[in-house]
């Protein structure tokens, strides 16, 4: 499937998810007079969804790879705070709270390492560099893998004795 705008794709959509529930959780009690924890934990959390979002604006494939690779730092960033509260005492009662945002964060970043992947093996560069010919190209050459694959397919099935195709 083809995103066109971040506010579409998952990946993004659960970060602001994470970016919400971070939010609400420092507004408990526990984290009145622990500004830095609290801002930094804030400022991580926005970051990731807005990596995203910057990257995916950017119009080429290497700044979408670079901003999901810092989004991804974002989140790992959130998930190492999110350690760190649920070993202090004062946030004991939050610790169901925290284990969610830790998955969660994790999800998240198990996400953009995927993505990134399947983008490190793209041959397109990215929207900025598509002319109408390269999208032709791409298309040609993606129509003539389905039809490769589904050759090898029908050729693997073909029954003992039977022709093959």
């Amino acid at each position: 499937m083809k995103y066109k705008r971040f506010e579409d794709l998952p990946v993004w959509q659960a970060a602001i998810d994470l970016a919400d529930r971070v939010f609400r959780l420092v507004d408990e009690r526990s984290f009145g007079g622990r500004g830095d924890l609290r801002n930094q934990l804030q400022r991580a959390a926005t970051s990731v969804s807005n990596n995203i979002a910057e990257g995916f604006e950017r119009g080429t494939t290497q700044e979408l790879l670079t901003f999901l690779y810092y989004a991804r730092g974002s989140a790992g960033e959130v998930r190492s705070m999110l350690h760190l509260c649920g070993r202090l005492p004062y946030f004991d009662y939050l610790k169901s709270e925290i284990s969610d945002l830790k998955s969660l964060s994790e999800s998240i970043s198990r996400q953009i390492r995927a993505w990134a992947d399947s983008l490190q093996n793209s041959d397109i560069k990215g929207q900025r560099y598509l002319s109408d010919g390269i999208r032709a190209e791409c298309d040609h050459k993606r129509r003539a893998e389905a039809f490769w694959a589904e050759l090898d397919r029908l050729r693997a099935g073909a029954a003992p004795g039977q022709p093959r195709v």
